[in-house]
């Protein structure tokens, strides 16, 4: 069993930043593909973001391609998302998700683990 805990979510002004972060127990974390998913009131889960097992990938979604940023720290058992330039319509609760090595796994949605999520509000 792998738990997943996200944190980092908040209130903040549109143009402002956040930084989410989740934290994972359980199965060794650098085996683990690890991304980041979101949904807003009425409307389905959307993929965000995911990084490979080894670091050496990642995907972004278009919606937030070049203002929001994956990365991961093994040695905290962390993988982190840094999101810039929010707007209103980044408004959602963004949930942590894990997947044994498989990334592809990740983009789909079809993940072995899956966080408590952390809710993300943007005011204009």
């Amino acid at each position: 069993q792998v738990q997943l805990v996200e944190s980092g979510g908040g209130l903040v002004e549109a143009g402002g930043s956040l930084r989410l972060a989740c934290a994972a127990s359980g199965r060794t974390f650098s085996s683990y593909a690890m991304g980041w998913f979101r949904q807003a009131p009425g409307k389905e889960r959307d993929f965000v973001a995911a990084v490979s097992w080894s670091a050496g990938r990642t995907y972004v979604a278009d919606s937030v391609k070049g203002r929001f940023t994956i990365s991961r720290d093994n040695a905290k058992n962390t993988v982190y998302l840094q999101m810039n330039s929010l707007k209103p319509e980044d408004t959602a609760v963004y949930y942590c998700a894990a997947d044994w090595r498989n990334i592809d796994a990740i983009v789909r949605g079809t993940c072995d683990y899956w966080g408590q999520g952390t809710q993300v509000t943007v005011s204009s």
